[in-house]
């Protein structure tokens, strides 16, 4: 157990760091919009991994560029995805919403009985958090469909990212699929945003988001990845809602209802119960 202990220490600081990470990106919003922010982040990051990866140097086959791509091609769409929810909702409840793409895959994963309860749990946490009346409907409607359309782009992120890391070095996927994620969504921030990334006062904040959110995290992960079971890392992330509703409490004065607080438990005691049943490896998050 003193074994496991530095390494589950490492995961808490990674999940902290995520969700700190992106309630510093709220910051970046009003300077060079969700859009912006988003290329910032991967930009820069993709920028320090290459540097510490230097992928050039390994040799990979057609079949592992195919892979990196569409697992870059998801990561950055699931990012830009879940920071223009962010413009729009609450960071836990965008966080708790984007956690039923790992779900899904781990409940297509796992066949027992007892993952309809995990299904059925999660549909009413989403159920819950919809704005169907005026009673509920303090959240806006499309950003709610932007994390859940960041959920499902983490899950082909997680299953194209265990096959392109099944046959490369995990760092050398990352670093070319965070960069690869990059050129993806540039595209989107020059045709949707009216705002420019080129803002001297938003780069040490963008730098800041991009550590960490990404180049700690990911590098805290892939160390504790290969000290402790894949089921207890998983079981620690399904706590990041939690963790996200208190970062947005903290920093961003968000307050949650009791109707979306019942929501979030529910998400979370499904995310738990399907990835207790899982013996797969946990993908890490991003």
């Amino acid at each position: 157990m003193p074994n496991l202990l530095m390494p589950l220490f490492m995961v808490i600081i990674a999940i902290v760091s995520i969700q700190f990470g992106a309630s510093m990106a709220k910051g970046l919003f009003p300077l060079v919009g969700a859009y912006g922010a988003t290329t910032l982040r991967l930009g820069i990051a993709s920028i320090l991994l290459l540097i510490i990866w230097r992928p050039w140097r390994s040799r990979l086959t057609k079949k592992s560029y195919l892979s990196i791509g569409i697992y870059g091609a998801s990561l950055g769409l699931m990012n830009l995805l879940f920071y223009i929810s962010l413009e729009r909702i609450p960071l836990g409840i965008a966080v708790a919403l984007e956690f039923t793409g790992p779900l899904a895959v781990s409940l297509l994963h796992s066949k027992k009985p007892i993952d309809f309860l995990w299904a059925l749990l999660a549909a009413i946490g989403i159920f819950l958090i919809l704005p169907m009346t005026e009673a509920t409907g303090s959240l806006d409607l499309l950003g709610v469909l932007f994390a859940l359309g960041a959920g499902f782009c983490w899950a082909l992120y997680i299953l194209f990212g265990q096959k392109a890391g099944g046959d490369e070095h995990a760092g050398i996927v990352t670093s070319l699929g965070m960069f690869v994620a990059t050129i993806v969504i540039l595209p989107f921030n020059f045709i949707f945003s009216n705002k420019s990334i080129f803002v001297p006062e938003a780069m040490p904040l963008a730098f800041g988001v991009a550590i960490l959110s990404s180049a700690l995290p990911y590098s805290l992960e892939m160390v504790s990845l290969k000290k402790i079971p894949a089921k207890t890392f998983g079981i620690l992330m399904s706590l990041e809602p939690a963790i996200a509703a208190l970062m947005g409490f903290l920093f961003l004065t968000e307050v949650l209802t009791g109707r979306q607080l019942i929501a979030m438990a529910c998400i979370i005691c499904a995310s738990l119960g399907g990835t207790m049943g899982v013996k797969k490896k946990a993908p890490a998050d991003v």
